[in-house]
């Protein structure tokens, strides 16, 4: 089989887990820290960590939560220049710094995106690295332990900034916000269309979780790895208390993490050049990524135009189908995320837990950096099975941008860069719902409560009208519709909207339900 030289190949991979307990505050991590020990890992794990050190041009830093959202406070500083820092760090020598956008995609797109550079020759070798230490900072807080985290080089770095809207404004009036808050929405969308009840649908979430938390209980850099049974996830308690309907704590991507992961990249004509093993190498076969309409812009709340999209273009570009998949890595944040991916590629997550590291939930939600994981565990996984392939979706804000790809210690043939443009136009293309803000009375499509620490707090409905959709939220006051939509199945019911001050409010919700 003749490679080009230029074809670019996965050489190193690392990873590092921190359980600290608070008791040494000297031996706090922070994120700075675990980005560098994941990628001295990762150099390490090219067997040749000296010469792969010299062939790195590129730095790239994924961007930490605390960075991910404007006017979030930094307790404890932040490091200015993370991409330049971990160079420094590192001792490299590298010309380019680059922070990246927001988004859990990100790690597979930056595979994506350096897989062609280097094809391209624009790039001779590069670092992906990030981090997270989401448990130091809030065990910190809660013992009041102040910690430094403001260590920094100076000098220049591409700081791509957050990158695009992922939600509207009228979205954000109306009631939409955190993931927590918006991913119900496509959670039920999901169940009502495969005709679920909600404690059927409560059962296949816990089902779906319980094979996850098995994978995680096995993996040595997992933040919680407890396997835990169906019956323990489905049941609320003391230990799985409701955050937003219909999810219960450790449905959720758990952000108390200590985490760092990174990833080595570079040619084959470089690789050969300073002794890379065979053995080490894995190739990027095929890619794909997408970016959806905003949330309530999509005609389909239960399904994901992007997703589809990215693992479409991403197993066809590698020539390869669902069945022909050894190991799969779903993003996890929520059960819907998995579900819905599973859907578009006709996979039986009952026969194969798609998840080689054990999920958000459970592995642990390293911010923006999860998938760096999963790639890591990808490689891990690959090189232990020589010859079959292994895909990684990665998914970022509420299912809107999505990146796959498909990966085998097998070199690819005759590689060439993937284009996604076509099925990105479609996207854009696609009709959108005419969004409405005045009085009416409507269909509930979709629905969620959220709650804090067991209080109900916030409710909201998507419904539409033979006008268009409306969102529209409760009051804070009015906990009887909060109650009924925590105890009722809203979807179905017709809803009555006031607008009041510009914002849609829920003025009630009749009777009606078809799905109970």
């Amino acid at each position: 089989m003749a490679i080009h030289p230029n074809t670019p190949v996965l050489i190193g991979v690392g990873q590092c887990v921190d359980h600290w307990n608070g008791a040494d505050v000297n031996a706090a991590p922070d994120p700075a820290t675990l980005r560098t020990r994941a990628a001295q890992a990762a150099l390490a794990d090219t067997g040749v960590a000296d010469g792969a050190a010299t062939v790195i041009d590129t730095v790239v830093a994924v961007r930490t939560m605390l960075d991910s959202v404007p006017g979030t406070p930094h307790p404890f500083g932040r490091c200015a220049n993370a991409p330049g820092t971990l160079a420094a760090d590192l001792g490299l020598n590298a010309t380019n710094a680059i922070y990246s956008w927001v988004g859990g995609d990100q790690p597979q797109a930056l595979v994506n995106e350096f897989a062609e550079r280097i094809h391209n020759g624009d790039v001779k070798g590069v670092l992906l690295a990030g981090s997270e230490a989401t448990a130091a900072m809030k065990r910190a807080l809660r013992q009041g332990v102040t910690l430094d985290w403001s260590r920094s080089v100076e000098g220049n770095f591409d700081d791509r900034g957050l990158g695009p809207q992922l939600l509207s404004a009228y979205e954000m009036r109306n009631g939409l916000g955190a993931p927590t808050q918006t991913y119900p929405a496509f959670e039920h969308a999901l169940r009502a269309r495969l005709g679920h009840d909600r404690a059927t649908h409560r059962a296949l979430m816990s089902e779906l979780w319980a094979a996850f938390s098995a994978v995680a209980a096995t993996n040595p850099y997992a933040q919680y790895p407890v396997a835990r049974t169906p019956e323990f996830l489905s049941q609320p308690s003391a230990e799985n208390y409701l955050v937003a309907d219909p999810y219960l704590k450790w449905d959720v991507a758990q952000d108390a993490v200590n985490h760092g992961a990174a990833v080595v990249m570079t040619s084959v004509a470089v690789a050969d050049a300073i002794g890379v093993p065979k053995e080490k190498r894995v190739f990027l076969h095929g890619y794909g990524q997408a970016k959806d309409r905003l949330t309530c812009e999509r005609q389909d709340l239960s399904r994901s135009r992007a997703m589809e999209a990215a693992l479409s273009i991403a197993l066809d570009s590698a020539g390869t189908k669902a069945t022909d998949l050894a190991h799969i890595d779903l993003y996890s944040c929520f059960p819907c995320a998995v579900l819905i991916a599973a859907e578009a590629i006709g996979l039986d997550w009952r026969a194969l837990t798609p998840t080689v590291t054990g999920g958000l939930p459970f592995f642990g939600g390293a911010g923006n950096n999860y998938s760096m994981h999963a790639i890591a565990s990808m490689v891990d996984r690959l090189r232990e099975a020589p010859g079959t392939f292994g895909l990684v979706l990665a998914n970022g804000g509420f299912l809107s941008k999505e990146a796959a790809g498909v990966y085998s210690c097998e070199p690819r043939e005759n590689w060439q860069p993937v284009s996604s443009a076509a099925a990105q136009a479609a996207i854009d293309a696609a009709p959108a719902p005419a969004l409405l803000s005045e009085p009416c009375e409507a269909a509930v499509k979709t629905y969620s409560v959220t709650a804090t620490k067991g209080e109900l707090k916030r409710g909201y409905v998507i419904a539409e009208t033979a006008a268009g959709r409306i969102l529209a939220r409760t009051r804070a006051d009015d906990v009887a519709t909060l109650r009924q939509l925590a105890d009722e199945d809203a979807i179905g019911r017709r809803v009555s909207v006031t607008v009041e001050n510009g914002i849609n409010m829920i003025a009630g919700i009749g009777g009606g339900s078809s799905q109970e």
